[in-house]
């Protein structure tokens, strides 16, 4: 009898010392995101019936946006791994310059609603008369960078980047990161032919 109080007393104690632990403040912990694997940087020069080369990822695909004659000039560069694509058009400058680099600021600015910020960086190649403009959209806007590369006098091109996705700043952001790269790379090594 005495054994079996104490086992009782010894049982009570640890039912107790349990229940004590377990009071605690609940903190909760915070979401969590797939881990993203990223390709290794590898480029390769795209050169066709356009009148422009530059380097492109060699995981992205640059196809016509249609077959129409009219639309020769829209393409897009598809990342599939990451669901991304950069829609692109080029056109000639035909005395419209400045319709064309407002337009571009208008694209770009038009989705402040839900982003935080937009910073733009300024990028010139005296060299190979490349001048232009990296639109680096914050937050959740639907477009995260957006770009335009002109020689001033004859050509433009035009590019924004999407995601086939709800817009989710923290979980894209290793992903904009990574393709900004590639945008940039692209901005670099643009020649006008």
């Amino acid at each position: 009898m005495q054994n079996s109080r104490r086992y009782m007393h010894i049982v009570a104690m640890l039912v107790l010392a349990v229940l004590m632990a377990c009071g605690g403040a609940y903190t909760p912990k915070p979401r969590g995101y797939f881990r993203i694997d990223f390709p290794e940087k590898a480029y390769r020069t795209y050169d066709s019936i356009y009148p422009f080369r530059f380097r492109l990822p060699v995981y992205a695909k640059l196809t016509p946006y249609s077959n129409n004659a009219q639309e020769q000039n829209f393409m897009n560069i598809d990342i599939k791994h990451h669901k991304a694509r950069i829609h692109l058009t080029y056109m000639n400058i035909d005395g419209n310059l400045d319709m064309m680099i407002e337009d571009a600021f208008a694209m770009a600015y038009k989705h402040t609603q839900k982003a935080d910020a937009i910073d733009e960086r300024t990028y010139i190649d005296e060299q190979k008369r490349v001048y232009g403009l990296l639109y680096d959209i914050k937050g959740n806007s639907a477009s995260a960078v957006q770009f335009f590369l002109t020689d001033s006098l004859n050509h433009y091109i035009r590019g924004a980047l999407y995601f086939n996705c709800r817009p989710n700043k923290d979980s894209l952001a290793p992903v904009v990161q990574f393709i900004k790269d590639d945008i940039v790379e692209l901005m670099e090594s643009l020649e006008w032919k």
